[in-house]
């Protein structure tokens, strides 16, 4: 990876990382489209799932007085067993396909939740929490994005943004850590080939937008901070899958 790069890299992991401060997700959303771009499929989910992990991790102390762990606890163990297959899934899809796939992924699920903002329907009860952990899993270990699942889930069961924000941090450091887990110990080789001072940039960037989104979502309301990351979410995913669809016919 040439520097040039690496600092279009480091900007984009910034933005992920103001954006997970301000509105609990959102770090997956901007840069896994624009990584997977850059890196390729496959070292591009590897670097999202380990950013993923150490800003979620970082934020976790920061939150942690509006942490649901009931709800934590009903959507975390469905999602191991989507975040099984769908990381050995991504070890065995050739490039192109994946990348197809990370960009579909990502604006059918970013279509749903619009849509789903709309509705009055309001779900109830344990199974609804289990799919949305399931399928979040899934979503996270093949795409690198775990958040429009559980964020779908949220607007349907009505649940309040703040332990929304708060319980997806650990939910997302459980799901990232056995993606990581599952890839690596498949194909050693998807871990992104960067040099030391490269993963402590990547650390200071995050530390820093972590900061900087606390600081700015005392100014910045939870339904414009949350525009922003869809709009920027659908740019990087049409990117993506066209990519991806130009790699599989030419």
């Amino acid at each position: 990876m040439t520097t040039g790069i690496f600092f279009i890299v480091l900007f984009s992991i910034l933005l992920g990382a103001i954006a997970q401060r301000i509105a609990g997700l959102g770090f997956a959303l901007l840069i896994a489209p624009f990584l997977v771009i850059i890196l390729g499929p496959h070292e591009g989910v590897v670097l999202v799932n380990i950013c993923g992990v150490v800003s979620s991790a970082l934020i976790v102390g920061r939150v942690w007085k509006d942490i649901d762990w009931s709800m934590f606890r009903w959507m975390v163990i469905p999602s191991v067993f989507g975040s099984i297959p769908g990381s050995i899934a991504a070890v065995m899809l050739p490039s192109a396909p994946l990348s197809v796939t990370v960009g579909g992924v990502v604006l059918v699920a970013l279509s749903v939740s619009l849509v789903l903002q709309r509705s009055s329907v309001v779900v109830r009860g344990n199974t609804p929490k289990a799919v949305a952990g399931f399928t979040a899993g899934l979503t996270n270990a093949m795409a690198g994005v775990g958040g429009p699942a559980v964020s779908a889930y949220a607007l349907l069961s009505r649940w309040p943004q703040r332990p929304f924000a708060a319980t997806l941090q650990p939910f997302f450091v459980v799901i990232g850590l056995v993606t990581l887990a599952v890839k690596l110990s498949l194909d050693p080789t998807d871990a992104p080939a960067l040099q030391w001072w490269m993963w402590s940039a990547i650390g200071v960037v995050i530390v820093f937008g972590i900061l900087t989104g606390e600081k700015l979502s005392r100014f910045i309301k939870d339904d414009h901070a949350r525009f922003f990351v869809i709009v920027i979410a659908f740019l990087g995913a049409a990117a993506a899958l066209v990519k991806g669809l130009l790699d599989l016919l030419l």
